[in-house]
This record gives C-alpha cells, sequence and structure tokens, in this order.
C-alpha cells in the first residue's frame, strides 16, 4: 500500500489504539487509490472483531450497518468513494454477536503533501450507554490529572456534547483521542476549541460538516508552546 501523508488531519490516523487507550474512539482510513480500508483495534472491536483479524471492505461495512440505517449509507459510502468527501452520521451497527450499537462516524479529506486527495480518515465514536458506567472511572481520573485546566476543557467538552449529542464522558474522550492523535496537549486543543468557537458569536450557527472539519484540523492553528 503507498504511504499517504495528510495536511489537514492524520499523518497517525493508521495507528493502532493501545491497550491504554479509550476503546469508545478509534480511527478509520480510506484510500480512493486502492478502495481499501484501514480499522485501528479500536473500531474491529466496535463490530465485534479480534483486532488484526478482519480486513474490512465496503461490502463488510455495509453487512454490519443496520437494515433501517443500510440505503443511506450505501450512499454515503459512494460519496465517500467517488469524491473522498468530509462527511459525517450519526447511525447503527450490528457487531458479530448481534448486537446493535449507536455510533458517529465523522471523516475528513486525507491530503498529500501537495493537496491531492487520497481519500477520507477519521473515527467512530461508540454512543451505546451500556458502558458508560465501565469508563466512567477511568475518565474521572484522567479529567481529575487535567485539574489546572478543568474550566476550559468542561468548556470544550460542553461544546462536543451540544453538537454531537453525547454525555461529558464521551465528549472527553474525543477530546483525549485527538490529543493522542496528534501530539498536542488536550487542553491546548480544548482552548483553540473554545477560541475558536467564541471567534463565531453573534454569525450564524456553525454547519455540522464545517465543525466536523474544524475539530480534525484543530491541532493545526494550536499556537506553540
Amino acid at each position: 500500500m503507498k504511504e499517504s501523508v495528510s495536511t489537514s488531519d492524520t499523518a497517525a490516523v493508521a495507528r493502532r489504539f493501545e491497550g491504554t487507550q479509550s476503546p469508545h474512539v478509534g480511527s478509520f482510513r480510506y484510500l480512493l487509490a486502492d478502495d481499501t480500508w484501514e480499522w485501528s483495534d479500536a473500531v474491529a472491536a466496535m463490530h465485534g472483531y479480534v483486532p488484526g483479524t478482519v480486513h474490512p471492505t465496503t461490502a463488510l461495512l455495509l453487512h454490519h450497518k443496520h437494515p433501517d440505517d443500510k440505503k443511506k449509507l450505501a450512499e454515503l459510502l459512494q460519496a465517500v468513494r467517488t469524491t473522498g468527501e468530509p462527511f459525517s452520521s450519526k447511525h447503527r451497527i450490528i457487531d458479530t454477536a448481534g448486537n446493535v450499537k449507536s455510533v458517529a462516524v465523522i471523516g475528513d479529506r486525507l491530503l498529500d503533501r501537495d493537496g491531492i486527495i487520497l481519500g477520507t480518515s477519521g473515527f467512530y465514536l461508540d454512543l451505546s450507554e451500556a458502558i458508560e458506567e465501565d469508563i466512567r472511572e477511568g475518565v474521572d481520573v484522567a479529567v481529575s490529572a487535567l485539574a489546572g485546566a478543568r474550566a476550559v476543557i468542561e468548556q470544550a467538552k460542553g461544546i462536543l456534547m451540544v453538537v454531537y449529542a453525547v454525555s461529558a464522558e464521551r465528549a472527553f474522550e474525543v477530546l483525549a483521542w485527538r490529543s493522542q492523535e496528534t501530539n498536542v496537549k488536550v487542553r491546548a486543543l480544548a482552548e483553540q476549541l473554545v477560541a475558536e468557537a467564541a471567534g463565531g458569536s453573534g454569525a450564524q450557527p456553525i454547519a455540522r460538516t464545517e465543525f466536523d472539519h474544524l475539530l480534525m484540523t484543530l491541532h493545526d492553528r494550536v499556537p506553540e508552546a
């Protein structure tokens, strides 16, 4: 597979998640030239697979979609495979054990150094509330470790909660995931997100696709320490 470089989001988007990272946020990548998909370990696990044992295809993605969501997802996947354009979707998947899970999938353009579109990269966010208690303790510990930055992080979490209609714990996991993927501190990402959101006050509400792009490229605009 050809090596690719993103100028907007994800030089590291195909990195597999380590055991210490959240199992409820995972990355994916789609390459136009090869018509191939890549999943992080977390995304494979969301679908019920042991990490490293599955090679995702478009047909496999559609196989796991809930029947009521399959038509719109087929159309969305066709657009992604044709143009590599940014997208966002909240839908249901069915894992290998037959469990129905709600997920949000956010994708942005994957570019090479010359700005040529190579495909799409982004993340899955598991919205299943049944697992909320299982992660609460670990997330609380992570938040406590950032006590000095609590105020701005809480503001950033609030923005994510409103935009994606998720819990505070899920919102923090998204911030932590972006921090791990981009090697930028959570506090710095939170400050940038709050600043850019506040900068739009008084104007028309930001479109969902614009916010998705903002989130995926936020690290590019974080001032150097």
